[in-house]
């Protein structure tokens, strides 16, 4: 039974997935999620995730801002010592952050491909647009869930391509709407045998 591999994080209505808490991506919208009106139940997703995790998958990019804080976090304990991956050509050994878990580099989708057919459970994708786009034309992304912001960006990175390809259907596992108008959906990726 081959791993999970499941991108989570939070969208806008016109899929962009970058900077959420601040502008380092360059775009000057950057910092939707800080922004908005927080509802305490519109990030139940989040919770719930960390039961199901048993390792992190992240780009270079990514691995390098969560790194920054989440081994410091309290709310991102739980992800301290599980193991973690990136997926990079250019990260080395000597990049790695100290003292956050076992981390071992892939360098390419193939090396994704073969993670998933060993041994464990779910593995999840936290920011990391770039990379969700690559492993989702690999046809290796089994899962989003995904917290739908209500803004129209216009600029940042989307995780999903633009090249014109077969259709991948999607399955609605879960969907929620909150009052600040926070959409919590689940969808299955269905993959084509």
């Amino acid at each position: 039974m081959a791993r999970e591999l499941v991108y989570t994080g939070f969208i806008t209505l016109d899929e962009v997935a970058d900077s959420p808490g601040g502008t380092v991506e360059g775009h000057r919208s950057g910092g939707w999620v800080a922004r908005h009106e927080f509802l305490p139940d519109a990030f139940s997703l989040k919770g719930e995730e960390l039961g199901e995790t048993t390792a992190l998958l992240f780009g270079r990019r990514s691995y390098e801002a969560f790194g920054a804080v989440w081994p410091r976090s309290g709310d991102h304990a739980a992800y301290r010592d599980l193991p973690k991956y990136v997926a990079s050509t250019t990260i080395g050994e000597g990049d790695l952050v100290d003292g956050w878990g076992e981390t071992t580099i892939l360098r390419s989708a193939a090396d994704v491909a073969a993670l998933k057919e060993s041994e464990g459970g779910s593995i999840f994708i936290h920011g990391s647009p770039e990379l969700a786009r690559n492993l989702a034309d690999a046809g290796l992304i089994d899962r989003y869930n995904l917290l739908v912001f209500p803004y129209l960006l216009g600029a940042g990175k989307s995780i999903f391509g633009r090249a014109d390809r077969d259709a991948t259907a999607l399955r609605l596992r879960e969907s929620e709407a909150y009052p600040n108008g926070v959409l919590n959906v689940v969808y299955d990726v269905v993959h084509q045998h």
